[in-house]
This record gives structure tokens, sequence and C-alpha cells, in this order.
């Protein structure tokens, strides 16, 4: 009796052991996927700011004084933003 209890415990941590290695290798291969994604997403976004980058140097070289009045009307209102909201805390 003793025999085959100690044989049902040695199937029984042998089982919990090979479905530990299955999950910890689910996890290796979901953390693996994870950082392919971010990997990817980042030469992604890599990519669409330099296109943003060298589309803004085009449109500011073919249209410079749209682009100073465009400047010049968002720190405007930027300015104001920021006066009033400080404007705003001091009551």
């Amino acid at each position: 009796m003793s025999q085959s209890v100690m044989e049902q415990l040695g199937e029984q941590i042998d089982e919990t052991k090979h479905k530990a290695s299955r999950a910890a290798s689910a996890v290796a291969d979901a953390l693996e996927d994870g950082v392919g994604a971010v990997r990817c997403a980042a030469k992604q976004g890599s990519h669409a700011a330099s296109e943003l980058y060298v589309d803004t140097r085009r449109y500011v070289q073919r249209h410079p004084v749209e682009s100073v009045a465009a400047t010049f009307a968002v720190g405007i209102a930027a300015g104001a933003a920021i006066g009033w909201m400080v404007g705003r805390r001091q009551y």
C-alpha cells in the first residue's frame, strides 16, 4: 500500500513539473512575442516621425510665410492659455 502511495506521489510530482515547465515555456513565448511587437511598433514609430520631419521641412521650405504666421499664432494661443491657467490659480 505504501508503495502505491509513493508511486502516485511520484507521478503527481512528475505531472506537476511537466505542467510548470509548459507554463514557463508559454510565458517565455508570450514575453518574446511582446518584445517583438514592441520593437516593431518602435521601428514603425521611428519611420513615421522621420517621415513627418521630412514632410514638415518641405512644407516650411515651400511656404515660409504661412509657416511663420502659423507658428506665431500657435505661440500667441499657447501664451494666452498659459496666462489664463496661471490667472485662474491665483484666485
